[in-house]
């Protein structure tokens, strides 16, 4: 017999599409609520939370760490350990949800062998109406379904779910407020996440993020701003700012523009920061100026172009053609001759030609970026583009990411072997991935660097000196005379 499903909200597209720009979004200072009867609900229990997709998600994940940690819930270290199982996904591309719902099959038998069990999916990908009718229809062991804008609700939805036993779904499609205060359990305490703003009004045809996470808005510079200065009185060495679309900061409260934002930050005299993502459409000369300016500002811009093509690029929505793209290019490199630049780039996009995909190909090779993250294109339900007729076939579109992807590689390469025999300022985030011997952190203009050392130097800032250049990383010697305990 199905359990009861207790629907408190499911996503509805044309809400989320909707976007009232002249109402303002409130702050809303609370720490999260959680009443009597569930606050030692955590006691002697464990959660587990997977996180898929960009930084964000990733900024999400540690909030709903936060809140469980509330509960006195402990952190488990593998999933077979774990009371509460969160799913916190990513909707970008339809791999992502493959992966998703794989993930959501090989789970079952964790809730049949404890079916005390509370299993959670949450995040983008839940913000999509189809999949939450799906996850109701056919997943039967989820208990629980929140989206990206009632995070807060965390608590009362863990109440709901486990004392009736009934499987509870709230997904709001379009929130506009901003809530403040909430707890948080940072991945690292040496380099964190700090989000300025929320949503995209941009709707790309192909992009699904507008519908997911929302309209534009801005928290406080107050607030931001608060926040950085005690990660910095904590000894956090690095931040990364972050929003769909950081460029847009400001523009729909009376408040500070991102220039002046990100000035403000590298004010406070934390000893790296960065930035993420940037549209090239409202990149400014004033935000190149502010990064030109402060040595703090890491020199490395990810501006995704998408595209080479103008035809495609209009299709796309992008809102500037491919030679704006290249003068934006030219000016911060004038500005900041020392950048990194990185990109995202779509292949195989709805009636994509030879001539257009051979125009992005040109553009590869003109900028010379230093790393690209390169898509096959990936229909999203909701979106212009999914309407739109495909004929690029399958077949053809592998090919064509084939050969861009060597072009990227072939230049990133290039770039990399100029670090050769160069000392380069690394912060050590710990143990490399794929050898455990070495320990690994980025360079200033975001390169990877694998070396030998003691992991007592994890979460400092060191020098290292460069003997092996590969196409993705560079290796090198620890130069611990030259190393700073700061």
């Amino acid at each position: 017999m199905k359990r009861t499903i207790h629907v408190k909200t499911i996503p509805n597209l044309k809400d989320a599409a909707y976007r009232d720009l002249k109402t303002k979004p409130e702050v809303i200072y609370q720490s999260v609520v959680i009443d009597d009867s569930i606050k030692n609900i955590g006691q002697n229990k464990k959660f587990y939370v997977r996180t898929y997709g960009c930084q964000g998600n990733f900024r999400d994940g540690e909030i709903i760490e936060g809140i469980l940690t509330c509960l006195k819930y402990q952190k488990a270290q593998n999933l077979e350990d774990a009371d509460v199982i969160l799913l916190n996904t990513c909707a970008i591309r339809e791999n992502a949800e493959k992966k998703v719902f794989g993930e959501i099959g090989l789970l079952k038998k964790l809730k049949l062998k404890n079916s005390d069990l509370i299993f959670g999916i949450c995040g983008c990908m839940v913000q999509q109406e189809h999949i939450v009718k799906k996850i109701m229809e056919s997943c039967e062991h989820v208990d629980l379904v929140f989206g990206t804008h009632n995070i807060h609700h965390l608590p009362q939805l863990l109440k709901e779910a486990y004392f009736s036993k009934e499987r509870v779904v709230e997904v709001l499609s379009n929130q506009g407020n901003i809530t403040e205060d909430l707890p948080s359990l940072r991945a690292s305490d040496f380099k964190a996440w700090v989000n300025i703003m929320y949503g995209c009004n941009k709707f790309c045809t192909y992009c699904i993020v507008p519908y997911t996470r929302g309209k534009e808005r801005s928290r406080k510079s107050m607030d931001i701003l608060q926040e950085i200065q005690e990660l910095k009185d904590k000894g956090y060495k690095e931040v990364t700012v972050l929003g769909q679309n950081v460029n847009a900061y400001g523009k729909d409260i009376d408040d500070l523009s991102f220039p002046q934002l990100l000035e403000k930050i590298a004010q406070i005299g934390i000893d790296r920061i960065r930035f993420t993502t940037s549209h090239p459409w409202d990149f400014s000369d004033e935000l190149i100026d502010v990064i030109a300016k402060y040595d703090n500002i890491m020199p490395h811009i990810h501006l995704p172009v998408q595209s080479g093509d103008d035809t495609i690029l209009k299709r796309m929505g992008r809102r500037y053609t491919s030679d704006s793209y290249k003068q934006l290019v030219q000016k911060i490199r004038k500005k900041i001759p020392h950048v990194a630049l990185t990109t995202d780039i779509i292949v195989g996009f709805p009636n994509e030609t030879e001539e257009n995909f051979e125009n992005t190909l040109k553009l590869v090779d003109e900028i010379k970026y230093d790393g690209a993250f390169t898509f096959i294109y990936s229909p999203r339900v909701g979106t212009p583009a999914a309407r739109m007729e495909d004929n690029v076939s399958m077949e053809e579109k592998k090919k064509r990411f084939k050969i861009l992807t060597e072009h990227i590689s072939k230049h990133q390469l290039a770039i990399y072997q100029k670090y050769q025999d160069q000392i380069v300022e690394v912060l050590v985030d710990g143990v490399s991935k794929k050898n455990d011997q070495m320990l690994s952190g980025y360079t200033k203009d975001m390169k990877l660097v694998n070396f030998k050392g003691n992991p007592s130097w994890i979460g400092k800032l060191a020098f290292v000196h460069i003997k092996k250049c590969k196409t993705f990383t560079l290796e090198g010697e620890l130069v611990e005379t030259k190393c700073t305990q700061s």
